[in-house]
């Protein structure tokens, strides 16, 4: 991942392999210092500390601090529903073979590991740092929403493209406003105060993603 909130991950240099347990204790020092202290105290000198690093060691890693949050980010949401269903690729060109059903099937199956992942108090924590971010480090916010956010909606809105071409959302179902407000009910959420409950929040999802027609009817 690059400090350029519009570029790609750029290729891994030459040499010698990194290490991946210095990149698995790196991302989960980010991750606790994120979710405690903030982006303030989240910096690529505290990190390369609690993971018992060089700040060397990070910057070869990630070139930024916001690149290197953003990383620890997608790494605390390993179990979203994935960037692309298939695991490569571009919408829509990675469906193409897959039809609506099938895309369907592929999101409610990934949704129990989903709900884990948001009812981690640090990940809830993590999400709170960068949204809150916004003002203060907007870079951050911008690589996240480009590496994190857009390929999830892009693959969100090839299925509902899909379901509206087959028939199972009305026809002229305005799919980015569908998406919207099916984010904007799973964020309403979170939000609540009080504990959440992985099973309760597992029911929700599956209602708020049926309703919107991003599962199968049950």
């Amino acid at each position: 991942m690059t400090g350029d909130p519009a570029g790609s991950p750029p290729p891994r240099p030459r040499g010698r392999p990194r290490s991946d347990a210095a990149d698995t204790a790196i991302l989960a020092a980010a991750r606790e210092l994120l979710a405690t202290d903030g982006v303030a105290g989240a910096g690529m000198e505290q990190v390369a500390r609690r993971a018992g690093v060089s700040k060397v060691t990070v910057y070869r890693r990630w070139s930024s601090k916001e690149a290197l949050l953003a990383a620890a980010f997608e790494s605390a949401g390993a179990g979203l529903p994935a960037r692309t269903l298939d695991g490569g690729g571009d919408p829509p060109s990675s469906y193409d073979g897959l039809t609506y059903s099938e895309m369907a099937r592929l999101i409610d199956d990934a949704l129990p590991t989903a709900a884990d992942a948001l009812a981690d108090p640090q990940y809830r924590a993590l999400l709170a740092a960068v949204f809150g971010a916004r003002s203060t480090h907007p870079g951050l916010l911008a690589v996240f929403w480009e590496h994190h956010v857009l390929p999830r909606r892009r693959t969100a809105l090839v299925l509902l493209e899909r379901a509206t071409a087959e028939g199972h959302l009305p026809a002229g179902t305005d799919v980015e406003a569908l998406l919207d407000m099916t984010v904007g009910a799973l964020v309403y959420r979170l939000l609540q105060p009080g504990e959440i409950d992985r099973d309760e929040l597992l029911a929700y999802l599956r209602r708020v993603y049926r309703q919107a027609g991003l599962i199968p009817p049950s």
